[in-house]
């Protein structure tokens, strides 16, 4: 524990700021001098903080307040720490815990942190700055926690709404035996639109990254696309290109926190700490989309495709064939496309270039077998036949017609991927857009 002479000047807060609720924490130890260190140290930082003086008298106070953050003292007198973050686990659940301990409390602590299920324990004496790092990436946790259970909550809600109406519509059946058909089909189309529904939600959602920069505009998609290519020619059945296509279209997810000058600096250009930065986007976009069933595969694509063949990558250092093929094959499609945005070199590469950069590696950092089934790919798309296409401004569009191209905004924003199929209410939506925007937009579709 760091010495402190005398309480540090309190911190300037914003009106910003102020506005913003700030973190609660709660500090249990029996001993007076340690809370009032702890309290020292976050006081600065505007955490509102409370201090109780035993386990019992912080249970208390956990029946009449919620806490974002609890630290407590392993050795006390009456419940000591384990039994105490065990009962305010039952009550605060989500509320992130932290066990204070001494290097002779290693037993008890392992015993702490597997019923308390426990975030961190911190060491005595401790390093400030290192409580003070513990403490951001537990708050960062957190919310990224509360964000996963509000989009569970509103899954949950939505499937209950949905099972309300197919309640009500199968009561319609009984009632109305001679719709039966109709019904049905009605039901069918419903699944249908669920599904695409799904599908376009995972593209705006990996839309997100790329609002930052017009430089990433595209960048999702053109890996997905890539990688979904590649893996139907390895021969990779429907729901394994699915996932693969999925894990493409979100496997930056974990950048969203990241500073704006860093999305789009080239690697090799990156010092030690933006590296050390930039390398714990796997991980985040990992536990971002883990609370989501149908994308947990895609998930665990997401956290190793910057793994190396060779065993050099991270964040778990596998190698060869114990990297999944989903992540390998994701490794390439991203670096093929990032060697021509400028975003692994600051030198844009060509297709071409590109694809021998990555032959060039291949065995060292991709896999040789998804390797030449990229060059296969790249090959087929350099040889396809075009369809023939047409520029149309909007109110020169059909429902019916289908995206020739990504159609992207003035200013650099994904608004409809190829191959998208337009109706009346997207058309009329694009036109709005225009009148918000400022700008016109040019519609490739193809000619019908």
């Amino acid at each position: 524990m760091n010495s402190v002479s005398s309480p540090p000047p309190e911190a300037s807060v914003s009106d910003s700021d102020s506005l913003t609720p700030k973190p609660r924490l709660l500090l249990i130890d029996d001993e007076v001098g340690i809370t009032n260190a702890l309290r020292r140290l976050f006081r600065p930082h505007g955490y509102q903080i409370e201090v109780a003086e035993s386990g019992e008298a912080g249970i208390a106070l956990c029946r009449e307040k919620e806490f974002d953050l609890v630290i407590s003292d392993m050795r006390m007198p009456g419940l000591d720490g384990a039994q105490t973050l065990e009962t305010i686990r039952a009550l605060q659940p989500h509320c992130i815990r932290l066990l204070l301990t001494g290097y002779a409390d290693m037993r008890a602590t392992i015993d702490a942190i597997n019923r308390g299920k426990i975030y961190r324990y911190i060491s005595k004496p401790w390093d400030d700055e290192e409580v003070l790092a513990i403490l951001r990436e537990a708050f960062e946790f957190k919310s990224m926690a509360d964000e996963n259970r509000r989009l569970q909550a509103l899954t949950q809600a939505q499937n209950h709404a949905l099972q309300s109406l197919n309640d009500e519509l199968e009561q319609r059946v009984q009632d109305r035996t001679k719709e039966l058909q109709q019904t049905y089909s009605f039901l069918d189309l419903a699944h249908q639109h669920l599904q695409t529904t799904f599908a376009h939600a995972v593209r705006t959602f990996a839309n997100l990254i790329e609002l930052r920069s017009p430089l990433m505009a595209g960048h999702s998609k053109r890996v997905a696309d890539l990688a979904q290519g590649i893996a139907l020619r390895m021969g990779l059945n429907e729901a394994e290109c699915r996932t693969i296509f999925f894990a493409g279209l979100l496997h930056d997810i974990g950048k969203i926190g990241l500073p704006d000058h860093l999305m789009i600096k080239p690697i090799t250009t990156m010092q030690s700490e933006e590296l050390k930065q930039i390398a714990k986007h796997v991980t985040k976009g990992e536990a971002a989309l883990m609370s989501l069933e149908e994308l947990r595969p895609a998930a665990q694509l997401i956290r190793l495709h910057h793994e190396r063949y060779d065993g050099q990558g991270y964040p778990d250092n596998l190698a060869g064939e114990g990297i999944p093929l989903g992540a390998r094959i994701l490794a390439v499609a991203e670096d093929f496309d990032e060697l021509q945005m400028g975003l692994i070199s600051p030198k844009k590469l060509s297709a071409e270039d590109a694809r021998d950069f990555i032959h060039a590696h291949k065995g060292k950092r991709y896999d040789p077998r998804v390797v030449d089934y990229l060059s296969q790919e790249h090959a087929a798309q350099k040889q396809a036949i075009q369809r023939p296409v047409r520029t149309l401004s909007t109110d020169a569009l059909r429902a019916g017609m289908v995206l020739a191209q990504d159609l992207i905004s003035h200013s650099g924003i994904l608004l409809l991927a190829k191959d998208f199929k337009l109706d009346n209410d997207l058309i009329r939506q694009l036109a709005s857009f225009e009148r918000t925007d400022g700008h016109l937009l040019d519609v490739v579709v193809y000619r019908e």
